[in-house]
């Protein structure tokens, strides 16, 4: 029997409104769900992260078999459930079996793995677990439950509950697993007053960086009186290394629009702007099809249930700039105005999006909301530290064996974080830090690895919470070079209106830029000027912290002055060595040529920009260090291995 999902839906939701479910919408409920349970499904992973794997050619390759073989399934893409390392992810729903995951299912390995699962039989390919909660489902025999998985069993996953299970493109699914419940409830339970002081309450804190708590920021706008108000949802991440935001809509485009519903209400906005960058298409794409579902369904519109309420939710796409993730410069940008920020105050919860006023919460703290108003603001504050309550969602990269997203409870330690969940440091090499928070983050070394995250602790340490980002080193990393990646960033995407960040960031850039070359003439002033230059690094940053007009450029030193403050060995050895340890600075780099390799036969020396290159035909050549510019160019061209450099 085929299900009317939108008859049932509508029943479902009016009934949440006008009252407490009734037996009757709690059975329409199962309704939907075992009608979702009682077919042959097949989940492939294609977020962002799944397409990059390779998800497009399974999905394709699955169509195919499907179709050789007769075979009927719905074929399902969803978002990244976070373990991003192990994609392609393929997930097979049997009539009667609970889900099974499998990892890394390039198109080549489809057809094993269907052929074995069609027959109840598991392939060698690596399973990463069944799901454990469906009702009246068969387990897999002998294979262990998904949230048992080391990388799962740690976390706590409320902004991450859907992300990669359920179907971002259905809001059926989503209303199904109770999706807008918590908005519905709120509209006829609690008062503006009361839904802030229930934020407040919980202790929900911003999860874009600033760490500032929710529910009182949220009443500055809801104590202003205006003809209009307007909420903004920051979902411009542009730290490199994040990409939480982005994961979250991909997944589960509706718990953001569920949350930013809740939050328009709180201030008493009508309209709401998604702010997004335009290098997100498949987030862009999803969220557009959830609101589009939201309107059909009446809980975007005018008078919202015959409540009287009003919400429109509008997406504008940005143009990638970093520096439109600061508050201010997001408003002008939305206005249609360059984006660039703004002295405060006035603060945008007074005076923001056209003078009215506007409150901007990021993506994570948004998608928090629904989960904080069904279960209570004892239930998040439960969760965390004395200070930061709740959970944080991580996205884990670099040099680590587990790469993704990951959500754990305030107050976990780094050494959890990266040990523990991510599998520890790639390859058995050594540990030696994470920069988080991004370009306005630092280091956490060694040191501090038993720190517990929470937004105080890390800046007591020089690092920060940030958007979330946790980019993992090791050994074989240089942190001058790393400071200089993330200053080039920074200098790059100054907007330019304020002198301290704009020419600040370019003069520290130069010195960086300084100490990772040699000097092309040693006879000169040069050498002096790289030892003066790294004395003044740290006075400069200083400079910046407290001259910049917006919080981007007070904290656009901090990669420097965290490297600095823990790796200062490192800077000193590129400064009076001439010499990068972990070899990364190619300018830094000085070559030799093994005399029992060469065999003389002198295309080194030819393809030598500089004529540093010494030799007779058929005798072994040698290198002379000061004419030596480090290009590389005559490890290249040698066939006998014989340049090495150190």
């Amino acid at each position: 029997m085929i299900v009317e999902k939108s008859f049932l839906i509508n029943n479902v939701l009016k009934s949440s409104f006008k009252s407490h479910l009734t037996p009757e919408t709690v059975q329409q409920l199962r309704v939907i769900r075992n009608d979702i349970n009682s077919q042959t499904v097949i989940f492939v992973g294609a977020g962002t992260c799944g397409l990059g794997a390779g998800a497009n050619e399974t999905i394709k390759k699955v169509k195919a078999y499907l179709a050789e073989k007769q075979i009927h399934a719905d074929i399902i893409p969803v978002g990244c459930i976070g373990l991003c390392s192990s994609e392609p992810l393929m997930d097979i729903k049997l009539s009667g079996k609970k889900r099974i995951s499998f990892e890394k299912v390039t198109f080549d390995k489809v057809e094993a793995i269907l052929d074995g699962v069609f027959c109840e039989t598991l392939p060698q390919h690596p399973v990463l677990g069944q799901f454990r909660h469906q009702e009246d489902q068969n387990d897999w025999q002998g294979i262990p439950y998904l949230d048992e998985h080391p990388f799962f069993k740690p976390q706590v996953r409320i902004v991450l509950e859907n992300c990669g299970i359920i179907n971002p493109e259905s809001i059926e699914e989503y209303i199904s697993r109770g999706g807008y419940k918590a908005y519905l409830n709120a509209l006829k339970i609690f008062s503006r007053e009361e839904l802030c002081d229930l934020i407040e309450k919980s202790g929900l804190r911003g999860r874009g960086g600033g760490g500032f708590p929710t529910g009182k920021k949220w009443k500055f706008a809801l104590a202003k009186e205006a003809d209009q108000k307007y909420l903004i949802c920051n979902a411009d991440e542009g730290d490199p290394g994040a990409f939480m935001d982005r994961a979250v809509i991909e997944g589960d485009p509706h718990r953001l629009l569920e949350g930013m519903a809740l939050a328009a209400y709180a201030i008493g906005a009508s309209k709401a702007y998604v702010y997004i960058r335009a290098e997100y298409p498949l987030a862009i794409e999803r969220l557009v099809i959830a609101i589009r579902q939201a309107k059909e369904y009446g809980l975007i519109r005018k008078n919202i249930f015959e409540t009287g309420i009003d919400l429109d939710i509008v997406i504008k796409k940005g143009a990638g700039a970093f520096v439109c993730g600061e508050e201010t410069a997001l408003i002008h940008s939305i206005e249609g105005k360059r984006g660039m920020p703004r002295p405060r105050p006035p603060f945008p919860a007074i005076s923001g999006l056209f003078g009215k006023p506007t409150i901007i919460n990021n993506v994570e703290t948004l998608s928090n909301l629904s989960s904080i108003v069904n279960n209570g603001a004892d239930w998040f504050s439960a969760m965390g530290t004395q200070t930061s309550k709740g959970t944080k969602v991580f996205a884990l990269s670099g040099k680590i064996a587990t790469t993704g997203l990951v959500e754990i409870p305030m107050g976990t330690t780094v050494r959890d974080i990266i040990y523990k969940i991510a599998g520890g440091i790639a390859n058995g090499k050594k540990f030696k830090a994470v920069q988080m928070g991004g370009p306005s983050g630092g280091c956490v070394t060694d040191v501090n690895l038993d720190i517990e995250v929470d937004y105080e602790n890390l800046i007591n340490v020089g690092a920060m919470m940030g958007s979330g980002g946790m980019v993992v080193m090791d050994e074989d990393t240089c942190m001058v070079d790393i400071a200089k990646f993330f200053m080039d960033f920074i200098q790059r995407e100054s907007c330019g209106k304020c002198i301290p960040c704009r020419e600040g960031t370019r003069r520290m850039l130069e010195i960086l830029e300084s100490i990772t070359t040699k000097p092309k003439n040693r006879e000169t002033h040069e050498p002096l000027a790289r030892f003066k230059g790294v004395m003044q690094l740290e006075s400069l940053g200083r400079v910046i912290k407290d001259t910049s007009l917006c919080g981007l450029g007070q904290t656009a030193p901090n990669p420097v002055l965290s490297t600095l403050k823990w790796f200062k060995d490192e800077y000193e050895e590129h400064v009076f060595d001439k010499k990068c340890r972990a070899g990364v600075c190619t300018n830094l780099r000085e070559y030799t040529i093994d005399v029992d390799k060469c065999t003389g036969c002198t295309v080194c020396a030819k393809k030598c920009p500089t004529n540093a290159i010494i030799g007779s035909r058929k005798q072994p050549h040698f290198i002379i260090p000061d004419k030596c510019i480090s290009c590389g160019a005559c490890m290249e061209a040698c066939n006998f291995d014989a340049v090495k450099f150190n």
